[in-house]
């Protein structure tokens, strides 16, 4: 789950209603060809593998924070990313090799795009992520024939999936209800909040604009009773626009 701390109470946003939204943002998206469907597919489940450890998310017995995504217990983490990737290749061969990348490339600082990307636990039990990371790229060759594309195609697939989440993540884990944010560039699209849960993007990727999408989050008090799962969902609406 992506937890942000609103001072008074987390928000918290599930990760399988982080990837909803991924995959709408990809249904959405006009720069397609005829491999979009299995992209869309890639994005809508390339964190299936959370549902499970979310069926009873994490508080921290202390703080009374609920534990972030980039906090998890790596051997769960790397144990339910390999189910995933497995499920996923099982459906869509092309959505397999790309969930696959993104496994392997959360560990890899997203092949370069993300320096800043860490899992906090990582350190600890480097041997396991060293054997998770090569094995998903050994396979990237026999996935690659098995989906039947490039080298060039794999690479573009997985920077658009890279796009769709973390323009996803955008929402999940920054302040979109405050005013004076300073803009954020995305592989080459500049972001500006120009409202509450509203963002002009350039240049403008959507079919239509604006171009309207959804959220369900939890906000969790700092004292909570029955945890995460017990704090009442919320629907809120985001807005991407082109001026």
């Amino acid at each position: 789950m992506i937890v942000r701390d609103r001072g008074r109470d987390w928000q918290v946003v599930l990760q399988i209603d982080h990837e909803d939204l991924s995959r709408d943002l990809a249904r959405a998206w006009s720069d397609r060809d005829d491999r979009h469907d299995s992209l869309v597919t890639a994005a809508a489940r390339h964190d299936d593998g959370w549902a499970v450890w979310e069926r009873s998310p994490i508080v921290d017995r202390e703080t009374g924070k609920p534990v972030n995504f980039l906090d998890v217990d790596i051997t769960s983490h790397l144990a339910f990313y390999r189910a995933c990737i497995a499920a996923v290749t099982e459906d869509d061969a092309y959505a397999g090799l790309l969930v696959s990348m993104h496994g392997a490339g959360i560990y890899r600082q997203r092949y370069g795009r993300d320096p800043s990307l860490t899992l906090s636990r990582a350190a600890g039990a480097q041997e396991l992520v060293d054997a998770f990371v090569a094995e998903q790229e050994e396979s990237y060759a026999a996935r690659m024939a098995a989906a039947g594309v490039s080298e060039e195609e794999r690479w573009r697939g997985y920077e658009l999936l890279q796009i769709f989440d973390q323009l996803s993540l955008y929402f999940c884990q920054r302040d979109v209800e405050a005013e004076g944010a300073d803009p954020v560039d995305l592989y080459g699209h500049r972001i500006e909040l120009v409202g509450p849960w509203r963002a002009r993007i350039e240049p403008f990727p959507f079919v239509e604009s604006p171009a309207r999408f959804s959220l369900v989050r939890r906000v969790l008090p700092r004292v909570a009773n029955g945890g995460v799962l017990a704090a009442p969902s919320e629907r809120v609406e985001i807005v991407l626009q082109d001026h």
